[in-house]
């Protein structure tokens, strides 16, 4: 009888003493990690609606996540063991009381910092550097969506833009075909170039191709650019056109200019217009020209949306992309993309957080 007591005892104890923190991570992590996902969807798109209605754009960045858990045991027991009962010798008699119980605390510390100051007039209003441009497009990324998303002109020819009611130049409309025709058949390469003494410089190359159409597509490109046709490498710059014909010169747009690119093109009720709530866009100008560039439709509506990818609400309506569209969906994931490219989070010290040691 003791044996036993004793064994359950024992057993008891060394369950309560097993570590809990390795059976939390499968599914904390890819719970966080949707959560804050999520999260971060919602507040670019609300950012972006909020431009139409010339309203401030706010970013929360989480700078961290700390999980703490705790599991406290408690196990208390009495045993007695005798032959007597007052003063009647009896039989051997045995009596015990055992009381156990657990508390389990599960309690996530989230640390927000906001993107204000200096902060935000680097990183949301600074241009995307050029070699963003050249790794998305060495990455797979269409030129037809990354070309018009962030360049605003590239050697003088002008892109189109949505806020200003700019059409493309038909010339930058052919460019942006001619190197996606490139993308695919791996004509076109990027490299960039560390000097010892110097700035990070990129470098577009023209490889050698035995293909006669892609010969005659790269003298194309060359010529629209004002490019000297005998030449393979190109410094790719930014800034204005400076004329010369061995460089590339791109005029990107920074993250808060894109925003208000597809801020334009934001469906808003007619009334809002009217009453100057929100500005004209693109969409509400009578003869107004074509929305330029991959399109991104956001839909608004007073009650919740069903079967939407992402939806917000503000000003007592909802915003939002539909789960079934395609390419307003790949569009807003490359704007997305292009935040984390452009470091538009806080990156400056790390905020100190401290966790008790019982935790």
């Amino acid at each position: 009888m003791r044996q036993k007591i004793a064994v359950s005892l024992l057993s008891l104890l060394v369950t309560t003493c097993t570590s809990i923190g390795p059976g939390t991570v499968p599914h904390d992590r890819i719970d966080y990690g949707t959560s804050i996902g999520n999260s971060w969807k919602e507040q670019t798109l609300l950012n972006i609606v909020k431009l139409r209605y010339a309203d401030m754009p706010i970013f929360l960045e989480i700078a961290q996540v700390i999980a703490g858990y705790q599991l406290q045991s408690a196990l208390t027991g009495s045993f007695t063991l005798g032959s007597f009962t007052a003063n009647l010798i009896d039989r051997l008699t045995a009596a015990g009381t055992a009381t156990a119980g657990s508390t389990y605390t599960d309690r996530p510390t989230v640390v927000y910092s906001p993107l204000t100051g200096v902060d935000f007039l680097r990183r949301l209003m600074t241009p995307v550097p050029p070699s963003s441009v050249l790794f998305m497009l060495q990455s797979g990324y269409s030129a037809e969506r990354i070309m018009p998303i962030m360049l605003d002109s590239i050697n003088g020819v002008n892109n189109g833009s949505n806020r200003q009611r700019r059409l493309a130049d038909p010339n930058f409309t052919r460019l942006v075909e001619l190197m996606r025709e490139g993308q695919l058949a791996g004509a076109i390469q990027i490299r960039i170039e560390r000097p010892k003494d110097g700035a990070e410089s990129s470098v577009l190359i023209f490889g050698p191709s035995k293909d006669p159409q892609l010969a005659t597509r790269g003298r194309e490109i060359k010529e629209i650019l004002g490019i000297k046709p005998d030449l393979r490498e190109l410094k790719v710059n930014y800034g204005g056109y400076s004329g010369r014909g061995d460089e590339i010169d791109m005029m990107t747009r920074s993250m808060l200019q894109i925003m208000l690119e597809f801020a334009a093109t934001v469906q808003v009720p007619e009334s809002d217009v009217v009453q100057g709530k929100a500005t004209p866009g693109l969409i509400d100008t009578p003869g107004a020209a074509t929305v330029n560039g991959p399109p991104l439709r956001v839909l608004v509506t007073d009650t919740p949306p069903k079967d939407a990818d992402v939806a917000v609400q503000y000003d007592k309506r909802w915003f939002w992309i539909a789960d079934n569209d395609i390419q307003s969906k790949y569009t807003f994931t490359i704007i997305m993309l292009l935040f984390s490219i452009s470091e538009t989070g806080v990156k400056g010290a790390a905020p100190v957080v401290t966790i008790p040691a019982n935790q």
